[in-house]
């Protein structure tokens, strides 16, 4: 409880800093999206970004020097996720780790009878429960530059670490208020995710990014990256999958888009 208070304190005292007129260069520079925004949604994006820079620890990697410049501009993307929330930092998120590519890591897949292949796979981010989040800051760059081709790669590895604050099974349900808005929500996703597995087997148009047939909750991760970039096409597709989404963000993006 003490600490908990201290912890709101020390970022209400982040928070009501201005942000120094380079780093909301940066902003402009490097998230295309802000420009959607409205003077108060810019002022909390930026006045949460300045408690993701304080707080967490950027890590450099592969050679890569940490600066500003990438601080600011992932930070700036985690807040436009969290626009609508009112204290969401990923506390269980230390670290963020940044690769100024595309990298490596080792992977298992499964062959059957309890045998395991061993190999690596090339990765454009990673997020692990309780941290670190990982990206690729190429990627980073890449989608930032665009505000409405569907691909985020902050959006996505935070997304995943919505859907893991329920805990370490991630499974395409971040927390939810009642009981009602859980069923429905279960419903819907589950629904949903199955409509894109068929339609990416049978060579059907979707708008999701087939990505996200991998595994449910990879469905939740791209459709919000769907969500907050193509939130047009994602409503008349998707109408029921785009009302709880928009409830659950407490945003509605394409109100955005409709100008």
């Amino acid at each position: 409880m003490i600490f908990s208070w201290i912890a709101q304190r020390r970022r209400d005292r982040i928070r009501r800093q201005p942000m120094r007129s380079d780093w909301s260069q940066i902003i402009d520079r490097n998230v295309a999206y802000v420009h959607r925004l409205n003077r108060d949604e810019r002022a909390k994006l930026e006045s949460d970004a300045l408690v993701f820079i304080a707080e967490k620890n950027w890590e450099g990697c592969q050679g890569l020097t940490m600066n500003d410049e990438i601080r600011v501009t992932i930070a700036a993307q985690i807040s436009l996720l969290c626009l609508g929330f009112t204290d969401q930092f990923f506390d269980m998120v230390q670290s963020i780790l940044v690769y100024p590519d595309v990298y490596t890591a080792k992977s298992h897949t499964s062959i059957g009878s309890g045998v395991l292949m061993e190999g690596v796979s090339h990765r454009e981010g990673e997020a692990w429960y309780r941290g670190p989040v990982i990206l690729s800051w190429a990627d980073v760059l890449e989608d930032g530059d665009r505000d409405n081709d569907g691909n985020n790669l902050v959006l996505h590895e935070f997304a995943h670490q919505l859907d893991m604050l329920n805990g370490r099974v991630v499974d395409g349900t971040p927390p939810l208020e009642t009981q009602a808005q859980f069923d429905r929500w279960q419903t819907l996703i589950e629904r949903e995710y199955e409509q894109l597995v068929s339609d990416c087997q049978y060579g059907r148009s979707h708008v999701i990014n087939s990505y996200g047939a991998e595994h449910i909750s990879e469905f939740f991760a791209v459709a919000t990256e769907t969500f907050f970039e193509r939130p047009l096409s994602f409503r008349a597709r998707h109408p029921e999958l785009y009302e709880i989404f928009s409830q659950y963000y407490r945003q509605n993006p394409a109100a955005r888009f409709d100008g």
